[in-house]
């Protein structure tokens, strides 16, 4: 009994330093890491600081979320989006396929009315060279899936050449299936369909075998998008890819932040999630066209011949006055775009500024723009969330709020249902719509499509949902929401401190 207390004793005394060292191996790696590597310094102290005090599940951690391949993997996408446009730009000239894409953006380019919209289009110019600002579009907005979905089905049972369909989350439920299933018959009948989703945000159809199901149906092709790969000792899950795009036949497109889920439907007596989506016509349709092309490429290297092929970009006279330009961004050449674009419409907004958005944990650069409009007179108001579906998200977002109302701006949280729209309106003038958060995801890591419309009819019919939820919100106020239980603050101030790390 006593030489095996012994051998015991001698196998704890072995393999405790042997812990140690490994423990000291990789928090010593990934301090190196973090040192060689500029990054945020908070964001630099609170990986160390992981490493240190977590052994074994924060180095683990830093490997699948803290090391930063977002250049290396954003230069990949960069390459295949230059390589697609001079196959592109090589089909604009004289009697090519794509020719009258180029007569489009001649004969479309424009400029808003007024001096001051025209100042702000002028700023937009600069960073978004490569998407103009195009006239003669009908936008239209859709509040939540009971008004989304049913023309989404509609226009695709209507489709007769081709479906290119872009999502974040296919639910594994009554929504995916039915969206599937309206695919499946047009794919049957000769129509081709291009199903792009992440395989992130659709873990559950895809995993449970879902897509699969419908990967040999004749003419439906479905690709995954993800830039994580174990066995090429890629890590990295951000990189998401949060477009939501439906393009009909290249003449009709709907888009917004409208998930295929069944949380979107009326269930009962259980109300859908609130969110915003738009339903598309014009040639601000074949922008998003090419937005979608260039996804796809990069994900399946189809022919480019196939790809741009004339059918894909039809000719599209103008059908309404609603002037548009596209805002992609990413972490690719289009790095900082949206929030350059946020930035500059918050920071030239003179009467006032309406948004919503479901995660409020935007950079410091946003806050900061906030602060100073509603400080300057800007009547700033921020709809967001009672309750947020991600505890994590809402709470660090509350940790911003002390600042925010400081300065002036007017916070309303919106009770349940879930609200999940984004929208920003700028002094009636311009509207900002889209798949972005104001959340640092959105803005640095996921790849997301924005517009900027100028059109009176759209932004007031999008004031008027705003300022709708904004009746069935409560406003914060500063003094109730300083004298908050001091265990929610710490909480929100902790949540919000691991914000740099994500």
């Amino acid at each position: 009994m006593n030489i095996l207390a012994l051998v015991s004793q001698i196998n704890a005394w072995f393999w405790i330093p042997i812990g140690t060292i490994f423990h000291l191996i990789a928090f010593f790696l990934v301090t190196i890491h973090c040192l060689q590597n500029r990054r945020e310094s908070a964001s630099a102290i609170l990986w160390i600081f992981a490493a240190w005090c977590l052994p074994i599940i924060g180095p683990l951690l830093f490997l699948s979320f803290g090391i930063n391949r977002v250049p290396t993997k954003g230069w990949h996408k960069h390459s295949s989006n230059v390589k697609l446009l001079a196959e592109r730009q090589a089909r604009e000239e004289g009697n090519m396929p794509l020719a009258y894409w180029q007569s489009v953006h001649k004969a479309l380019i424009t400029e808003p009315p007024s001096p001051f919209t025209r100042e702000l289009n002028n700023a937009m110019n600069n960073i978004l060279a490569d998407y103009p600002l195009l006239g003669g579009n009908d936008i239209k907005p859709l509040v939540t899936g009971d008004k989304a979905f049913p023309l989404m089905l509609e226009a695709i049972d209507q489709a007769e050449h081709h479906i290119h369909f872009q999502t974040f989350i296919i639910g594994h439920d009554s929504v995916g299936r039915k969206f599937l299933e309206h695919l499946k018959r047009k794919a049957e009948s000769g129509v081709t369909v291009r199903l792009m989703y992440d395989r992130f945000g659709s873990t559950n159809a895809w995993l449970s075998g879902l897509l699969r199901k419908y990967s040999h149906v004749p003419n439906m092709n479905i690709t995954g998008w993800t830039q994580a790969n174990p066995i090429k000792r890629q890590f990295q899950i951000n990189l998401r890819n949060h477009r939501k795009l439906l393009i009909i036949d290249g003449q009709k497109a709907f888009m917004g932040g409208i998930n295929l889920d069944s949380d979107n439907i009326t269930r009962g007596k259980k109300k859908p999630v609130r969110d915003y989506h738009f339903a598309i016509q014009g040639p601000i349709v074949q922008e998003l066209q090419y937005s979608f092309l260039r996804d796809w490429y990069f994900m399946t290297d189809d022919d480019p011949e196939i790809l741009l092929k004339k059918e894909h970009f039809p000719h599209i006279a103008p059908v309404g006055n609603a002037l548009i330009r596209v805002v992609n961004g990413g972490p690719t050449g289009e790095t900082e775009i949206i929030t350059e674009t946020f930035f500059m419409s918050i920071i030239s907004a003179r009467k006032q500024i309406l948004a919503v958005t479901p995660y409020m944990v935007p950079t410091h650069d946003i806050i900061r723009a906030l602060r100073s409009a509603a400080q300057r007179g800007v009547d700033v108001r921020l709809v967001v969330p009672l309750k947020n579906n991600h505890i994590y998200a809402g709470m660090a977002g509350k940790a911003l709020y002390d600042d925010l109302l400081s300065a002036g701006v007017h916070i309303y949280e919106r009770p349940p249902p879930f609200i999940h729209a984004k929208a920003m309106i700028i002094d009636d003038t311009l509207a900002i719509i889209g798949t972005a958060n104001l959340d640092v995801r959105s803005l640095k890591l996921n790849y997301e499509t924005n517009l900027a419309v100028y059109d009176d009819t759209f932004i007031n019919e999008l004031k008027r949902i705003v300022l709708e939820d904004i009746a069935l919100s409560t406003e914060l106020n500063l003094t109730s929401w300083r004298s908050r239980p001091k265990r929610r603050m710490l909480l929100e101030n902790f949540c919000n401190l691991l914000t740099p790390i994500l």
